[in-house]
């Protein structure tokens, strides 16, 4: 199949929410070798979490279809730029090829705003009116990291 046909399957999960109202007009799926394993849209109204965008959906359905964390070998395919959490889970699943539909503009302009997380993370997480970040105990929770640093049976990923 072509990167075109995944780009539309994309575009036809995005378009599940116009008529379920699950959460906004978003769409992706994970294709690896060619073949789709993993697919989602937005679900962060149904499913009352506002961590469940279609590029998060997507990464674990397909996580799970092939039951591991590390989709390096994966492309994905969403209908709009990814936010900045959905970013991070593309990175952190390890996928390299991210190809996007609409802008983050174009999301934007339908009520969609993700610059004031850009903002506040390239001022270094300082606005405290959008978030305020205070470090806590950790003389208590630095415990668990000294002891799985001493594990010989870990797994880093």
């Amino acid at each position: 199949m072509s990167s075109e046909r995944f780009m539309a399957m994309a575009a036809d999960e995005s378009q599940k929410n116009l008529l379920t109202n699950e959460g906004g007009p978003f769409g992706a799926v994970i294709v690896k070798k060619d073949k789709v394993v993993g697919c989602g849209h937005n679900q962060v109204l149904l499913k009352h979490d506002p961590t469940c965008h279609a590029e998060i959906q997507a990464i674990r359905n397909a996580c799970e279809n092939l039951k591991t964390h590390d989709l390096s070998d994966c492309t994905i395919y969403t209908s709009c730029y990814p936010c900045p959490m959905c970013l991070s889970a593309i990175i952190w699943a390890n996928i390299k090829i991210a190809y996007y539909g609409n802008t983050a503009s174009d999301a934007a302009n339908i009520g969609f705003r993700d610059d004031f997380i850009y903002n506040f993370i390239e001022d270094k997480c300082k606005d405290s009116t959008t978030l305020e970040l205070k470090q806590l105990a950790r003389s208590e929770t630095i415990k668990a990291f000294e002891l799985f640093q001493k594990k010989s049976d870990k797994t880093i990923y």
